[in-house]
């Protein structure tokens, strides 16, 4: 798509404002702590992120983006562009809340993972085991429901290979069953489950994946081992000790300055509009359904300090989350043979695809693990170059190559290469 040059004037004096904000030492809130060459990379080269950036927002083609780079335990990258919100013109800050829908999966996914350290569960258990209402569930083949050949069990639920599904094809008999009981539109958990025991999965459990909701599954999980709601448990066992302060299911009244619109492309102009107020919709007022698929808000800062405490071997700045062993096993693949996921080598761990062999068209290193959500948000782990990389935008559906190119553009900053 053409760079389009049709912002308005308000919109060019707001990537103004937050560039000379950000020149230099970059985020105000957020400073470098290391100089890049001290950790092998070029400044110069990573400038190169800002100027693509730039390019998005003054196009018209997103209202703002926010990209931080960690290497090595230090973050050597973080810079802003653009609008926070197109119906105010707020200025986007380097504390920008954000919708991160599925990038919610990896946290909970870590969540389970500490009560599997504290042994309260097996990852084979069936899920039925910990919540009795999915213990008789069916299989829907060739329009009959029978029996499932393996239940659906905790690994099931963290490889998206349980059989549940999102509800978004039209096409799909159980995709309708999922609107008809409105699965993702519940009051708590408990009610997600119960309309849930009705409905059919779509395959065996482990025989193919389907990405769905096995994460807000997992969610419940959580809850009935634990015995404490998921919002808490989420505060009190990560967020608190990570000091991911902004990271929460709903934004209070005290920080909806900071929240800003989301987005889609309209089909007729081509141009950016509005889907979703901070004013308004799921992510204010009194929450009550927490969903783990997708229900969170965060902000860059925050979610660059999660993916720096797995890049450390599950601690940072002395607080451990979980054992480095623990995050060793999350990284590796854990589909059965015959099952693979996504394309260049994408297989999937515990709740992060996982890059299994060298891609063709996308620079890295066999064993990063990432993820994203529907309004474009993008992080990705390399263990092999001690490197973590987060961006922010809100766009539902974009079509951009957003990922690939932070990808060329950020290992292009490399300098040296760590001995592996």
């Amino acid at each position: 798509m053409q760079r389009r040059v049709w912002l308005s004037l308000t919109l060019i004096l707001s990537i103004a404002a937050v560039s000379t904000t950000l020149a230099g030492s970059t985020a105000a809130a957020v400073p470098q702590r290391a100089a890049p060459e001290t950790v092998g990379m070029s400044a110069a080269r990573l400038e190169r992120i800002t100027d693509l950036m730039r390019a998005y927002v003054e196009a018209g083609e997103l209202a703002a983006v926010e990209t931080i780079v960690a290497r090595r335990g230090q973050i050597v990258y973080h810079q802003a562009v653009g609008t926070l919100d197109l119906e105010t013109g707020a200025p986007y800050e380097p504390d920008s809340l954000v919708r991160i829908y599925s990038m919610s999966k990896p946290i909970v996914s870590v969540a389970a993972m500490i009560l599997y350290e504290e042994g309260r569960f097996q990852l084979d258990d069936p899920v039925g085991d910990h919540i009795p209402e999915l213990a008789d569930l069916k299989v829907l083949v060739r329009g009959t429901e029978v029996d499932p050949v393996r239940p659906v069990t905790v690994r099931h639920l963290l490889t998206h290979t349980s059989g549940f599904r999102y509800g978004f094809d039209r096409n799909n008999v159980i995709d309708q069953r999922y609107r008809e009981a409105e699965i993702l539109a519940n009051t708590d958990l408990d009610e997600m489950i119960e309309r849930l025991a009705d409905i059919p999965l779509a395959f065996h459990p482990g025989e193919r994946f389907n990405y769905g909701i096995s994460t807000d599954v997992l969610g419940a999980l959580v809850e009935r081992v634990s015995g404490v709601p998921l919002d808490e448990f989420l505060a009190e066992r990560i967020f608190v000790p990570l000091e991911m302060s902004d990271t929460t299911f709903a934004v209070p009244d005290s920080k909806l300055g900071r929240f800003g619109t989301n987005h889609r492309i309209n089909r007729d102009t081509g141009e950016l509009e509005v889907i979703d107020s901070p004013r308004e919709g799921s992510f204010v007022g009194d929450v009550t359904f927490f969903s783990g698929g997708g229900g969170l808000v965060s902000t860059a800062s925050d979610y660059i300090r999660f993916c720096m405490m797995m890049l450390n071997g599950g601690e940072l700045d002395g607080t451990r989350v979980l054992s480095p062993k623990t995050v060793e096993f999350i990284q590796q693949n854990h589909m059965r043979p015959e099952v693979n996921y996504g394309a260049n080598g994408g297989h999937f761990g515990l709740g992060f695809a996982v890059t299994m062999r060298p891609g063709s068209n996308e620079i890295g290193s066999i064993g990063t693990y990432s993820w994203g959500g529907a309004a474009g948000t993008i992080f990705w782990i390399d263990p092999v170059e001690d490197l973590a990389v987060v961006t922010m935008i809100q766009l539902m559906g974009s079509p951009y190559p957003l990922r690939q190119e932070l990808q060329a553009l950020t290992y292009g900053a490399l300098t040296e290469l760590n001995q592996h």
